[in-house]
């Protein structure tokens, strides 16, 4: 029987080393430490971090989003959020209305301000992914998504369908 010149590139995935797997890891740890530099140059100059940017992130995504769903999307304390929420009021980011349909929620949106706020941090960071993607070619675009979505436990990939769904 003839040995082929390689195995397939889908064979080769299968049989991964561990020190395949922690420069990976290593990748994945150096990539995010860029993905969050310009955001967090831009957070730092108003005292903020990326607390602050995932709350103002997901609250653009889906404006009227309530306390509580935040939390379950960002995985944080009621306490943690609070504190992070309370600052981005206060400052005029972020306004909080009371619910229509239980006057005990808290349903969020961006103001003016946290609009422009966001759209700073993320332009900076689709600056960036575009110019990532556009270095790696759209196969290893669709590869590097499987592989994210193949990392998310149950809640945060019913989530992030959830968005996804909403794009369409």
């Amino acid at each position: 029987m003839a040995e082929s010149a390689g195995p397939a590139a889908d064979e080769t995935l299968l049989f991964l080393t561990d020190d395949q797997i922690r420069k990976g890891i290593e990748a994945m740890f150096f990539a995010y430490r860029g993905f969050t530099a310009d955001p967090d140059r831009i957070l730092a100059v108003q005292g903020y971090g990326r607390a602050h940017h995932r709350a103002i992130h997901f609250i653009n995504r889906s404006p009227g989003t309530t306390v509580n769903n935040l939390l379950a999307i960002l995985g944080v304390t009621k306490q943690s959020l609070n504190r992070v929420l309370r600052t981005l009021i206060d400052d005029g980011l972020v306004r909080s209305e009371v619910g229509t349909r239980d006057r005990r929620e808290r349903n969020l949106y961006l103001t003016e301000a946290g609009a422009a706020l966001e759209r700073e941090l993320s332009t900076a960071q689709r600056d960036r992914m575009r110019a990532a993607f556009r270095q790696a070619g759209p196969e290893a675009v669709a590869g590097f998504r499987r592989v994210l979505e193949a990392m998310m436990d149950g809640d945060m990939r019913r989530h992030y369908m959830r968005f996804r769904e909403s794009e369409s």
